[in-house]
């Protein structure tokens, strides 16, 4: 399966997550911004190109390449004005925020080979 199509459907089971705790702000991979797409392009590949990374590094990935597009921490997350409550070290996430990591991960391992 190609990285593209991993990345899709860690989208939308991040999306399906989300919604699961009562966070309805994700939108469709159809409807997502570029932004967001990219994000998990480069979640994926970083994963493939680091198998044995920890879910922290995938955090620390995801937080850098945030920082570097210009996001900053903000207690609500806003497109808009690049904020967002997880950029933050990964052993100050909440548990639920640290189970998107969880999944991501295992989403990626299970369908890289396919």
């Amino acid at each position: 399966m190609d990285v593209i199509k991993i990345a899709q459907v860690c989208h939308d089971v991040n999306k399906s997550f989300c919604e699961s705790v009562g966070d309805m702000s994700q939108l469709s991979w159809n409807d997502a911004p570029e932004w967001a797409k990219s994000s998990a392009i480069n979640g994926v590949t970083f994963h493939i190109l680091h198998p044995d990374a920890l879910r922290s590094h995938s955090h620390e990935e995801w937080m850098k390449e945030k920082i570097e597009t210009g996001w900053v921490y903000g207690e609500v997350k806003d497109a808009e004005k690049k904020t967002h409550p997880c950029i933050v070290a990964y052993d100050q996430l909440p548990t639920v925020q640290k189970s998107k990591d969880y999944l991501f991960k295992q989403v990626v391992n299970s369908l890289k080979n396919l």
